[in-house]
């Protein structure tokens, strides 16, 4: 009889046949993972324009619309979207949160930063570049699911922007060295300290905005 608690077994833990390891277990049948990377982008696109048009000015945001997002993302590559991850799980030798953790953690996130920061009405940009800090800081130590963390924060951080009435944030700020700078400041979220964070985001916001400016 299988032990109940060995991850092995879990779906989630599972990859592909044919894969060699490279592309977790999917609805798709998916081996490469460059195939995978198209086909999880695509989904990301699909349902941020359907967000985008769903989501009003004025709605809050909880730690089941998170969930929502995640499956209504990849509920058509992977059978546990949506569900919170149940294996540990670890990034450049830093650990997340616990899984049995998750769920109490979440509850948190919610009445800590969901319930203060959205709807994100703020007219101020230092003040906008604060709460997307501290919400994407607190949900990547998270890490809730075993998939897609990263961009599913990226994707509510662009939908908390537009409810404060900026455009589409644009993240190529993150990208080559500064990928090294955005992890040093997930992990000083540790101490509750965001304001790394929060000058990425402001750096972010103002290259979105020039970039709608200049057009």
């Amino acid at each position: 009889m299988p032990d109940r608690y060995d991850t092995a077994q879990l779906l989630e833990n599972q990859y592909e046949p044919g894969s060699s390891g490279r592309v977790l277990r999917n609805l798709a049948g998916i081996v490469d993972p460059q195939e995978m990377a198209i086909a999880e982008t695509a989904e990301l696109w699909r349902v941020q324009e359907c967000l985008i048009a769903e989501i009003s000015e004025d709605q809050p945001f909880s730690a089941l619309d998170v969930c929502l997002f995640h499956q209504r993302w990849l509920q058509n590559l992977y059978p546990w979207a949506g569900q919170y991850r149940q294996v540990n799980i670890g990034k450049r030798g830093f650990q997340f949160a616990m899984a049995h953790a998750i769920p109490a953690l979440m509850d948190a996130f919610e009445q800590d930063q969901l319930q203060k920061y959205t709807p994100c009405r703020f007219s101020d940009l230092d003040e906008v570049a604060g709460a997307l800090a501290e919400v994407h800081v607190e949900l990547m130590l998270i890490h809730p699911f075993r998939e897609g963390n990263g961009r599913l924060g990226r994707l509510l951080a662009t939908i908390m922007a537009l409810q404060a009435g900026l455009p589409l944030l644009d993240f190529s700020a993150l990208e080559g060295q500064q990928r090294e700078v955005y992890f040093a400041a997930i992990r000083r979220g540790l101490d509750r300290d965001y304001a790394l964070m929060a000058d990425l985001f402001t750096t972010i916001i103002r290259e979105s905005l020039f970039a709608v400016q200049s057009l």
